[in-house]
């Protein structure tokens, strides 16, 4: 068996055509002129060994690399892969429920809500991080293949070379003032569920009461339609939670802007509560009768029970996170 000749072969099958029979010349040239006049099978294993593997060798003779996304970009793509995603699993989630209520007859009980919204939130995200886990690798194999970059060191964010002097624009980050993927996903997840029960609160927030089918909803617990008098400023209030998540993302640390957003935050967050919980009529008559009943309490205390603990309440989980906010941020 001539080894040179099946050499040569796996590594120009692997090669354009028109390419073949030059590199074949080049390659067997170079492949004499490592061995002696008299050699022998022993000569030409150690001189094939130091060429290496017939793939690598090809793949150093073609334009286009052999793998999808190399060590040059891998970097950029992961960092990216691992931003885009929850941004779109999220805003995925909070579309798909906006697209439950619109056909939502109030007819169902909380327990199939539930369970139907998870069932087609769970869906909806992986059909989501599908799509943009294709759509982001396509976009990078293309860029693998259009860079005319030879090195494989890995890239910058801004797709530029290494040097020491990007250093200097990285922050070092303390694990207790860092802001996990988790925590900004779970900030966008709840301001979507308690939008979702403020504009529905009529099918949603209520009483219910158990049967041979399951729960039924019975009474709901506020007015539908005072809870729409506030929606200009609840939706100021959704729109600041998503943009200080975003900005958590952005970031990946508590900083003291972050902390003063915040607090801004929930400044606005519990003026906007204390408002709305004040508002005459804004528990159902229904609602206040059957929890009267059950507590045996007149319906102003009742009444002035629900609206001071939700203040308390609120003022406290407000009060709390923002001396939260500030303590990380001091963080060094």
């Amino acid at each position: 068996m001539n080894l040179i000749e099946v050499y040569i072969q796996e590594v120009t099958r692997r090669l354009p055509e028109k390419n073949r029979e030059d590199i074949a010349l080049e390659l067997r040239s170079t492949i004499e002129d490592m061995l002696s006049d008299d050699y022998s099978e022993e000569d030409v294993k150690v001189a094939l060994e130091k060429l290496g593997s017939p793939v690598s060798l090809a793949n150093g003779y073609r334009d286009r690399p052999m793998y999808l996304i190399g060590p040059r970009h891998f970097d950029v793509y992961v960092t990216l892969l691992k931003m885009i995603l929850p941004i779109a699993a999220v805003i995925s989630f909070i579309s798909m429920i906006a697209e439950y209520f619109t056909g939502y007859n109030g007819e169902e009980a909380i327990i199939n809500v539930v369970l139907d919204i998870v069932g087609y939130g769970i869906g909806r995200i992986l059909e989501v991080a599908i799509q943009t886990f294709f759509w982001l690798t396509i976009v990078f194999a293309i860029l693998e293949r259009v860079d005319k970059g030879k090195d494989d060191h890995p890239l910058t964010a801004s797709l530029q070379k290494w040097t020491p002097d990007d250093l200097k624009s990285i922050p070092y980050i303390p694990k207790k003032k860092a802001i996990s993927k988790c925590e900004v996903f779970g900030g966008l997840l709840w301001t979507a569920i308690w939008a979702t029960l403020y504009f529905y609160a009529n099918h949603l927030v209520g009483v219910y009461v158990g049967d041979e089918d399951g729960l039924e909803f019975v009474t709901p617990a506020l007015n539908q339609e005072i809870l729409l008098q506030y929606w200009l400023i609840v939706g100021m209030v959704i729109l600041l939670e998503i943009g200080l998540s975003l900005y958590k993302l952005i970031k990946g640390q508590w900083t003291k802007k972050m902390s003063i957003f915040n607090t801004i935050l929930q400044v606005y967050a519990t003026f906007v509560f204390i408002v709305i919980v004040i508002t005459p009529n804004l528990l159902n008559q229904e609602f206040i009768i059957f929890m009267t009943d059950i507590f045996t309490i007149s319906a102003n205390h009742f009444r002035a029970w629900m609206v001071g603990g939700g203040i308390f309440f609120f003022i406290l989980s407000a009060a709390i996170s923002v001396v939260d906010g500030f303590r990380k941020a001091r963080v060094r």
